[in-house]
């Protein structure tokens, strides 16, 4: 469904991403995984259009996308949650989960929207509720809850459980396993919990000093793996 190949990313004249291609197939849930500071979040950006690529190219369903803006990558169904969720906190729980409908209008949103609500049930109950008044656990459901109003095809994920209490980091994990095995979404996920990668991905790639260092099925994450490239 996503396929990355030969990019190339700089800040200004530091190269921060290196040669670096990355599958992501259809119905997966890939975790991406590697130190803090090897270019993970980077990497999801220049995937977004958030920020400028050097050189390579990006392929979504087979199509280019590496020229195309952000809300034009959305409209074809890729939804992203950030680090650090981004959520609108003076705005109601409502009033962030109807920015969906923006991209996704009609019947379909409608629908999306209503799926959210069943999916995280806390959040039906806190509508009129400021985002910003929200615990973190909550304000990642919101986040999570208003990319899935979009009703994306691949869902990107940039370490969602990050600050989370742990009944909450369970509950994403479910929601996410739910989301791929029960639904058929294809989800790319960066997640620095160990269990919680092994628990809900299939595949996983990890970075090093922006460069692709291992890439597998997620059995294939070994402790001479994580020795090497994620213990700090």
């Amino acid at each position: 469904m996503l396929s990355v190949r030969n990019l190339d990313q700089f800040y200004g004249e530091s190269h921060t991403l290196w040669d670096l291609s990355l599958d992501v197939p259809r119905g997966s849930c890939t975790c991406l995984m590697g130190r803090n500071g090897v270019g993970k979040t980077t990497l999801l950006k220049c995937v977004m259009g958030l920020l400028p690529i050097r050189s390579g190219e990006i392929l979504f369903d087979g199509e280019r996308i590496s020229e195309r803006a952000a809300e034009m990558r959305a409209e074809l169904g890729i939804a992203y949650v950030p680090q650090g969720r981004d959520i609108f906190p003076r705005l109601t729980v409502e009033e962030n989960l109807e920015l969906g409908l923006a991209v996704n209008r009609g019947a379909s949103g409608r629908r999306a929207y209503e799926r959210v609500l069943e999916t995280f049930p806390v959040l039906r109950d806190m509508l009129a509720r400021r985002g910003g008044d929200l615990s973190g656990g909550q304000q990642q459901q919101l986040a999570v809850g208003r990319a899935l109003v979009l009703d994306p095809s691949l869902l990107i994920l940039d370490e969602p459980t990050e600050g989370i209490q742990p009944n909450i980091v369970q509950e994403i994990g479910e929601t996410i396993r739910r989301l791929n095995v029960d639904l058929g979404m294809t989800v790319l996920l960066v997640e620095q919990k160990l269990p919680l990668a092994r628990s809900v991905a299939d595949r996983f790639q990890i970075l090093d000093k922006g460069r692709s260092v291992a890439n597998g099925p997620i059995d294939a994450l070994d402790d001479d793996v994580i020795k090497r490239f994620l213990t700090v």
